[in-house]
Order: C-alpha cells, then structure tokens, then sequence
C-alpha cells in the first residue's frame, strides 16, 4: 500500500515489486519448518493484485493518464507509448489524441528549453535532431520543428544585419 501511496503503479510494476517478498515469505517457512503455502508466490501475487484493482487501489487506466501527464512536458509520443508498453498498459484514445496534438509544441518548447540558439551549421541541426529523437519524438515533428529552426535563423540574418 505504501508504494501506491506515492505515486501510482502498474499491475507490472506492482507484481515485479511484490514477487521477491512473497518468495522470501516461502522461503522464510521452509526454514522455519512450517507447512508449505497451497498456492505459489506468482498466483498469491496476481491474487493480492487482483484485490487491489477490485478495490480501485490500483487502475491501468490512472496509471496511463499519470504517466502521460509527467511525461509529456519532456518526451515525444513514441517514448510515451514505449514506457507504457513497457508496463503493458493501453493509452486511451483521448490521451493519445491530445498527445499527437501537442507534440510539434512539444518539441519546441524542449528544444528551446536545451538549446538557446537557433542551429547555425549542419552540425548543430544534426545534433539537436538527434536529441530531440532521443527524447521520442518523432522524424517528422523533429524535421518541422528545426525547418521552422532554420527559417528563422535565415530571417534573424537579413533582416537585422545592418547592411541595408
């Protein structure tokens, strides 16, 4: 309970938290003697879990939208969608609406945040393509947004270089 206290879990998280201390609870038994358990450590787990989603202590579906929602201010749509696979939990359609709405500002907003200058060679624009895609955004929102990048430093150079 106290891991659900601070912040919410997945039933994957939860079962890979919970399984080691259901097996030393075994183990521990054996030891002493005692006789063994009816059920093994796996199935008491997902049985303990099973409760706790019963008992609307644990939800896939508040998990996601907290996931998404710590996430989104600093990763593009495919890391998001890779942590949650990961846990093996489903976006909603709405969330994920919402996510592909937002990611070209987005992935302004982190790359400004990284980067205070506009990419001035190939180099730098390579470099920042690379961040931005390491943080799961995607080809086509990383090649707008350093398209808008490089328009930009083109009309920063003519209209204010004083050689009018």
């Amino acid at each position: 309970m106290q891991w659900l206290a601070q912040r919410e879990q997945s039933r994957v998280e939860l079962h890979r938290k919970l399984l080691p201390h259901a097996r030393a609870e075994d183990a521990a038994a054996a030891e002493a003697g005692l006789p063994a358990t009816d059920m093994a450590a796996a199935p008491r787990v997902e049985a303990v879990l099973d409760w706790l989603e019963a008992h609307q202590y644990l939800s896939q579906g508040r998990f996601a939208e907290s996931r998404v929602h710590a996430r989104a201010s600093r990763f593009g749509n495919l890391r998001i969608r890779q942590e949650l696979k990961q846990h093996q939990v489903a976006i909603s359609p709405e969330a994920a609406q919402a996510l592909r709405d937002s990611e070209l500002q987005r992935a302004r907003t982190v790359r400004e945040r990284k980067f205070a200058v506009w990419p001035a060679s190939a180099a730098e624009r390579a470099k920042q393509a690379r961040f931005l895609a390491g943080r799961g955004f995607s080809p086509e929102v990383i090649g707008r947004v350093l398209r808008v990048s490089a328009r930009s430093a083109d009309d920063a150079d003519t209209v204010g270089n004083g050689l009018d």
